[in-house]
């Protein structure tokens, strides 16, 4: 089987550190959180109020803004998913789309699959392969005018054809690529795939195609405010739901409005102080579970300071990162352990400390680095000639845990003579008008990982190049920091068939990335889920793929 699996289950050394609690490694070892139930036990109807940290512009989740948590979890609800995960990272076809899926043991790797012919999208037109090959070509990263947010296993592709008939998808690789079955997720329709300026502006503040249980009723961009309703027409499994209303707004005021009853569901995120909030709010709790995302600080390699790798490498080790891990995870159930890997987390089978000498927190080394490096320290902090080791920390508003790890971190920074400004900005367009574009030295936020390693995070590590244009093309290289090296390990890896030696060479390419200094891997982050108690399969998910048919309230 052409698959590069990776179990939920199997504990890292630091999992069971010796000030963790059996709750707190309990709570790190739990796969999924969601008051399970079959479908007879969920009432028919009901509105699932939803609070978003941001409100997306990009509905294309394929498209460079697109990749955030607001465009998946309104998204996954609407588009066709053609693979899911369960809550073991095991993935098997989606039968609402993927009748079956079939791939060649030897030789060139041909993937068949059979798609469902009752899917349509909401124009009423029939899903074929032909939207299968649209988004190959979009996506295959062969025209610099689609900006795309990864080409991870779509440039490996030669070519897709129709099969026996337009419900068979023939997919033609010409190199191996082990995570196929990652591919395709979420599938957008052809109309909106078939030119650059098709993908990159269909679904720019607008959804205009689906086929999921839920359709769209009403969206409203400027009070970020999205109404998903049944799908008449979806031919699976019917929404146990008559409709989701999304509400955009800082992640404080969401959890505020959660505590007060005017929201259902809001991920908290690693903040005690909200967790608490939300945990003592009358009706409701938190559901928590490991899951494949971890907080870290992305470093600028653009950055006129940052883009020396002996400063880089500097900073790195004058960050405490297990003391920030402990000060942020303080008060949560969860062991509060710094994670040393930049694709597996801690509780994940492949996980290994990588970190080397420049992950590992040394001041004084860190300080000799920036004497040779020739900033010396004048005063409190460091100059070379007349210039001053300044740089920016850009947080988004409304997230008390950003702020708080950029202030601890900034301390850190001060001791070995580096000055750090902290800057704070409006939490919507933090990805597009900071992060993406690079107005930054060092930020943090959280990445979510799938069930699927190289394809969730190769276009993270892979080095940018130039376009035609002259610009870099990060994908989501935000630190847009790479080497050939990192790039061919990665590569290696995306071909293996046997688990281990994927692993193994995932995990080579890590220590590359921890010596280019990258970013700073902090902790795994928990899945954190404020829940009304009477909301049955919504919460802290996992690994698994979330079924939006079979949410709803318990009878």
């Amino acid at each position: 089987m052409f698959a590069l699996f990776l179990g939920a289950c199997g504990e890292s050394k630091d999992s069971s550190d010796n000030n963790t609690s059996p709750g707190q490694r309990a709570a790190a070892e739990k796969l999924i959180d969601v008051n399970a139930k079959p479908r007879d036990e969920v009432k028919e109807g009901g509105l699932l109020r939803w609070g978003l940290d941001q409100f997306s512009s990009q509905w294309n989740y394929n498209q460079l803004d697109g990749p955030t948590s607001a465009t998946l979890d309104v998204m996954y609800a609407l588009m066709p998913i053609p693979f899911l995960a369960d809550e073991n990272a095991n993935v098997t076809p989606n039968p609402n789309y993927v009748a079956s899926a079939d791939v060649t043991s030897s030789g060139t790797q041909i993937v068949t699959l059979k798609l469902n012919p009752k899917a349509k999208w909401s124009d009423g037109r029939a899903i074929t392969w032909q939207d299968y090959e649209t988004q190959w070509q979009a996506l295959r990263g062969e025209d610099d005018a689609y900006s795309v947010s990864m080409s991870t296993g779509y440039e490996r592709i030669a070519r897709v054809k129709q099969g026996s008939d337009e419900f068979e998808v023939v997919i033609t690789f010409d190199k191996p690529f082990g995570e196929w079955r990652s591919l395709f997720t979420p599938l957008y329709p052809k109309q909106s795939q078939d030119s650059a300026k098709a993908f990159n502006t269909a679904y720019l503040e607008k959804i205009p195609f689906t086929a999921g249980p839920f359709k769209v009723d009403k969206l409203n961009n400027s009070a970020k405010t999205l109404r998903l309703v049944r799908n008449p027409d979806w031919w699976g499994e019917p929404a146990k739901l008559e409709a989701i209303a999304y509400s955009g707004g800082e992640l404080e005021a969401q959890v505020n409005a959660f505590a007060n009853g005017e929201v259902d569901r809001v991920d908290v995120g690693a903040d005690a102080s909200l967790f608490k909030r939300a945990e003592n709010a009358n009706g409701g709790g938190v559901r928590i579970a490991g899951g494949p995302d971890f907080r870290q600080f992305t470093i600028n390699g653009t950055s006129t300071l940052l883009s020396d790798v002996e400063v880089r490498r500097a900073v790195s080790m004058s960050v405490n990162r297990a003391t920030i891990a402990k000060s942020s995870l303080s008060g949560l159930d969860w062991p509060a352990v710094a994670m040393d890997n930049h694709f597996f987390v801690n509780t994940q089978q492949g996980y290994a400390d990588n970190s080397g000498e420049f992950g590992k927190f040394n001041p004084e080394k860190a300080k000799q680095m920036l004497d040779a490096a020739g900033w010396k320290l004048d005063g409190e902090f460091r100059k070379k000639g007349s210039k001053t080791l300044k740089l920016s920390f850009v947080i988004p508003s409304g997230v008390p845990a950003s702020r708080q790890e950029a202030e601890l971190t900034q301390t850190m920074l001060k001791d070995v003579g580096i000055q750090l400004d902290v800057k704070t900005v409006p939490s919507d367009p933090f990805f597009d008008d900071y992060v993406i574009p690079g107005n930054y030295d060092m930020t943090v936020f959280t990445f979510q990982g799938t069930a699927f390693p190289i394809s969730s995070f190769k276009a993270v590590y892979v080095q940018p190049e130039k376009n035609a244009k002259g610009e870099l093309d990060v994908q989501q290289n935000f630190a847009r920091i790479g080497s050939p090296e990192i790039d061919k390990l990665m590569s290696d890896a995306e071909e293996q068939v046997d688990v281990d030696k994927g692993r193994a060479l995932i995990n080579q390419a890590d220590k590359l990335i921890w010596d280019e200094v990258h970013s700073l891997v902090v902790f795994q982050r928990p899945q954190n889920i404020a829940v009304n108690d009477t909301l049955v399969n919504v919460g802290a998910h996992g690994f698994e793929t979330r079924n939006y048919a079979d949410m709803g309230f318990a009878k």
